[in-house]
Formats: structure tokens, C-alpha cells, sequence
């Protein structure tokens, strides 16, 4: 035998039979359909998760508008209750002069000049201070 003899026999190589060519045709159309499934579930996961988040995009800017409008109302309401203190100040207030005041009613006695003696207590009580040389 010679060594080309052995080299064509170790060569030789079976080509596949038609329908092992079909199998392997069916296999690999089968991935592609599955491969195309899947994109498609991908391209789907993906239009789910922009529409989310352009939602919460949205939910964000009006919760900000929210707080804005808030925070307006906020400082009207701080406005208007400034106001009403000034006007309830103004309606309270007392415009005539102490010595001049009405002082009939018991709780809003006067103290000087007849009245309640608020003189210092040492001189109510007829003492002087005490003085420590």
C-alpha cells in the first residue's frame, strides 16, 4: 500500500444525503423564527419600559407644577393672613391716652393718680433702703 492510497481513504469524506441536509435546514429555520420571537419580545419589553418611564417623566413634571402652584397658594394664604393681623391690630387698638382712659370697670383699674399706691414697698412701709457703707 502507498502512502497516497491511505491519504485517499483518511480523505474521503461522506457528503450528507438530502435529507439530512433538509433536518438541518428545518433546525436552523427554526432558530431563525425563534430568534425573531425574541427580538420581537425585546423590541415590546422595550417600548414598555420608554412608555414607563416617559410616564413617570410626566408624573414628575406635574408633581413639580404641583409643589409650584402649592407654594404659591402657601404664600398668598401668608399674604392674606399678614393682612388680616394688621386689620384685626388696627380694630384693637386703643387711641386714647392713658390718663384719659375709661377706667369704670373693675378689672381696668388706674393706678396712679387715685388709685392703687405702687409706691416702692420700703416706702410703703415707712423703711428706707439700707445702705452698707
Amino acid at each position: 500500500m502507498s502512502i497516497l492510497t491511505t491519504a485517499r481513504r483518511i480523505a474521503r469524506h461522506r457528503s450528507a444525503t438530502p435529507a439530512e441536509l433538509r433536518e438541518e435546514n428545518r433546525l436552523l429555520l427554526a432558530r431563525a423564527v425563534a430568534a425573531d420571537d425574541f427580538f420581537t419580545l425585546l423590541v415590546q419589553d422595550r417600548d414598555q419600559v420608554y412608555a414607563a418611564w416617559e410616564q413617570s417623566q410626566q408624573r414628575a413634571a406635574d408633581a413639580e407644577l404641583v409643589v409650584v402652584c402649592q407654594q404659591a397658594d402657601i404664600d398668598s394664604l401668608a399674604a392674606e393672613v399678614t393682612r388680616l393681623r394688621a386689620e384685626l391690630a388696627n380694630l384693637a387698638a386703643v387711641d386714647v391716652a392713658a390718663g384719659e382712659r375709661d377706667t369704670s370697670a373693675m378689672e381696668d383699674q388706674a393706678t396712679t393718680p387715685v388709685g392703687i399706691d405702687v409706691k416702692p414697698l420700703w416706702e410703703a412701709l415707712g423703711i428706707g433702703p439700707i445702705l452698707v457703707a
